[in-house]
């Protein structure tokens, strides 16, 4: 696998292309742009736009030029992994903009359409089970297991908090058309059916949350990587952003140099874009 292009804004600049400053795609990538915490988006070689847990205008993390959800464009799918609010985030707001539809879990389906966050019409319910093909035949969607919680804190209008139903964390298999296969966890401790992840779907790129105290560190990412998913890159997610998530790619590196791993760890800072591809 090779990585294609590297957007940042100053190359974005100097290349003086289309849109929004992004080089013009090569037809056998996927661009991957990410915003901090766990929030990326995907834009397949087909064209389509996937955004994965869109928490945006609220992250720290996320630079100010992104923050205006109209900057993304055009999205096909959103997938949200659970209900916490640094994963859940803009997707309302986002689907209401875009038309997008939103994959999530079953049960948090009816929490987002009963509090009015979600149209019906665009959720998109399922589970933990067969592959499905939300946005076309050509990209397969695969919810996967996450050893995490989820539930949904909203304001109602009296302003008063009250905590809903998030179901079951998640984690996202999604197979582009060109093959090229992306494993987002979600926020998730090692559970020891990565290793059928691997098996089933043998992902190419693993966007692998390394923060600490609400998902995997560094140790435990550096053992899921080499023992168990075995993928060809890895691009560290959920760290940094909160004071509790002290987990580095530094440290990330160090342990699977320690392990003897040949994965790949590509470090994206927030707001910049790369292109993959196989």
């Amino acid at each position: 696998m090779k990585r294609i292009v590297t957007t940042t804004v100053a190359g974005a600049l100097i290349a003086g292309f289309a849109w929004a400053g992004v080089p013009a795609r090569d037809a056998q990538a996927a661009e991957i742009k990410w915003y901090g915490q766990a929030a990326f988006r995907i834009k397949t070689p087909g064209g389509k736009v996937i955004v994965i847990d869109p928490f945006i205008t609220k992250n720290p993390k996320t630079p100010a030029a992104d923050k205006d959800l109209s900057k993304i464009g055009k999205v096909d799918l959103i997938l949200v992994t659970h209900g916490h609010g640094d994963h859940l985030g803009d997707t309302g707001k986002l689907a209401e903009m875009t038309g997008a539809k939103v994959g999530v879990n079953a049960d948090m389906g009816h929490t987002l359409r009963i509090l009015g966050i979600v149209d019906k019409k665009q959720l998109v319910r399922f589970n933990k089970s067969g592959p499905i093909n939300p946005i076309g035949p050509d990209i397969t969607v695969t919810m996967t297991h996450a050893e995490h919680s989820s539930e949904i804190v909203h304001k109602g209008p009296d302003g008063k908090e009250g905590i809903y139903p998030g179901g079951e964390p998640a984690g996202y298999v999604i197979k582009l058309e060109d093959g090229y296969t992306i494993y987002h966890t979600g926020d998730t401790g090692v559970f020891k059916d990565m290793e059928l992840i691997n098996d089933l779907y043998k992902p190419d790129l693993v966007l692998i949350s390394i923060g600490g105290w609400f998902t995997m560190d560094p140790a435990h990412a550096a053992y899921a990587i080499t023992r168990l998913l075995k993928p060809k890159m890895v691009i560290p997610m959920h760290f940094g952003t909160f004071p509790p998530l002290k987990g580095t790619p530094e440290a990330l590196k160090k342990y699977l140099t320690e392990m003897g791993s040949k994965t790949e760890v590509t470090v994206m800072q927030p707001g910049e874009e790369k292109a993959f591809g196989k």
